[in-house]
């Protein structure tokens, strides 16, 4: 398995959720990584593929398995919905005649993805914290993982650190991530957190300040890194935003970070 490969698990509804698992079998520990918004790509697999050679077990959901969005949520699809949903300006895009507009120069399939993963993305990522949660049963109950960690990016990032308020993980990794629903929920996280964000990156970055406020007020551990001079996503090796100063040196920090507190 040290490759990886992939398999699936039964979630909540009965679906089956396709899943990245690379490293050692009869790992005590493991790290539940979460794909961007992009789904489970080289990237993530890479990353994964790293992980399990920290000695850990890397496991990777595919957060769009289910057979309504599995082909409907492809890089493609969400490539061109991401573009024309961003060319609106942040402050009209939840006006009806600029969600309109767009929606009318976009593919069928577009449009769907724009409604269900962009402008109501907020009830998708109730269903991936459900399949992420029944994953985590997964490690401890099917393959028997003593302490789990987990990391995510972008969209990922969000989700793990939501998750990490819900679930007892022995740490936790946010890349650029949004900070939980509801701030006084940090004060249910049991491991520690590492949070690395880029340095123009406003739209997650504004939160920041409330959410350190919010460790401090409950006493829970957070270590932070911001890269001065990057964009979102500058870790992934295949993106627009790649910095490859600012992924080595966050890739330094989660591996010290994960090898301390999963071993």
């Amino acid at each position: 398995m040290s490759d990886g490969e992939t398999i699936k698990y039964a979630t909540f509804d009965g679906s089956d959720v396709l899943s990245f698992i690379a490293g050692k079998e009869n790992s005590d520990s493991a790290v539940l990584v979460i794909h961007e918004i992009w789904g489970l790509t080289n990237f993530i697999k890479n990353y994964s593929r790293k992980i399990s050679e920290l000695g850990f077990m890397a496991f990777s959901p595919h957060l769009y398995s289910r057979k309504d969005v599995y082909s409907l949520f492809s890089q493609e699809n969400i490539s061109g919905a991401m573009k024309l949903f961003f060319e609106v300006p942040p402050d009209k895009r939840t006006e009806k005649e600029f969600i309109e507009k767009t929606m009318r120069r976009a593919t069928t399939e577009e449009r769907e993805v724009i409604t269900r993963l962009l402008i109501n993305r907020a009830e998708m990522e109730k269903t991936m914290i459900k399949d992420l949660s029944m994953a985590y049963q997964y490690l401890k109950n099917e393959l028997k993982v003593k302490k789990i960690g987990v990391v995510g990016f972008c969209m990922g990032g969000g989700l793990s650190f939501q998750i990490s308020t819900q679930l007892p993980f022995d740490a936790t990794v946010v890349y650029y991530g949004a900070n939980p629903k509801n701030l006084d929920d940090i004060a249910n996280i049991k491991g520690p957190v590492l949070a690395v964000y880029a340095g123009n990156d406003d739209g997650i970055n504004s939160g920041v300040p409330d959410m350190v406020r919010s460790f401090i007020k409950f006493g829970k551990q957070i270590e932070l890194k911001i890269y001065p001079g990057t964009r979102h996503a500058f870790a992934n090796t295949d993106g627009f935003a790649f910095n490859k100063d600012a992924a080595d040196d966050s890739w330094n920090r989660v591996s010290a970070f994960f090898t301390k507190y999963l071993r």
